[in-house]
Protein backbone atom coordinates (compact mmCIF):
# COMPACT_ATOMS: atom_id res chain seq x y z
CA UNK A 1 0.00 0.00 0.00
CA UNK A 2 1.97 3.36 1.41
CA UNK A 3 5.28 3.20 2.23
CA UNK A 4 6.56 5.43 5.29
CA UNK A 5 8.46 7.86 2.89
CA UNK A 6 4.68 8.42 1.11
CA UNK A 7 3.16 8.79 4.70
CA UNK A 8 5.37 11.39 6.07
CA UNK A 9 4.49 13.36 2.81
CA UNK A 10 1.29 13.22 3.18
CA UNK A 11 1.19 13.80 6.65
CA UNK A 12 3.53 17.49 5.98
CA UNK A 13 1.00 18.01 2.94
CA UNK A 14 -1.57 17.92 5.84
CA UNK A 15 0.85 20.31 8.46
CA UNK A 16 0.65 22.97 5.76
CA UNK A 17 -2.31 22.91 4.48
CA UNK A 18 -4.49 22.46 8.24
CA UNK A 19 -1.65 24.58 10.22
CA UNK A 20 -0.40 23.10 13.59
CA UNK A 21 -3.28 24.00 15.80
CA UNK A 22 -5.60 21.91 13.88
CA UNK A 23 -2.99 19.35 13.92
CA UNK A 24 -4.27 17.76 17.64
CA UNK A 25 -7.99 17.46 16.94
CA UNK A 26 -7.46 16.10 13.11
CA UNK A 27 -5.22 13.34 15.03
CA UNK A 28 -7.85 12.87 18.06
CA UNK A 29 -10.70 12.00 15.28
CA UNK A 30 -8.64 10.08 13.11
CA UNK A 31 -7.68 7.70 16.15
CA UNK A 32 -11.51 7.93 17.01
CA UNK A 33 -12.15 6.80 13.54
CA UNK A 34 -9.64 3.55 13.54
CA UNK A 35 -11.20 2.37 16.96
CA UNK A 36 -14.48 2.55 15.80
CA UNK A 37 -13.54 0.67 12.47
CA UNK A 38 -11.40 -1.85 14.43
CA UNK A 39 -14.28 -2.92 16.26
CA UNK A 40 -17.20 -3.08 13.84
CA UNK A 41 -14.13 -5.12 11.94
CA UNK A 42 -14.10 -7.22 15.09
CA UNK A 43 -18.16 -7.76 15.11
CA UNK A 44 -18.35 -8.80 11.69
CA UNK A 45 -15.45 -11.41 12.55
CA UNK A 46 -16.97 -12.81 15.34
CA UNK A 47 -20.71 -12.86 14.00
CA UNK A 48 -19.00 -14.89 10.62
CA UNK A 49 -17.16 -17.36 13.24
CA UNK A 50 -20.65 -17.90 15.30
CA UNK A 51 -23.06 -18.82 12.13
CA UNK A 52 -22.74 -22.76 11.36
Amino acid sequence: MFGLSELAVILLVVVVVLGIKKLPELTRSAGKATRIFKSEARALREDDSQRP
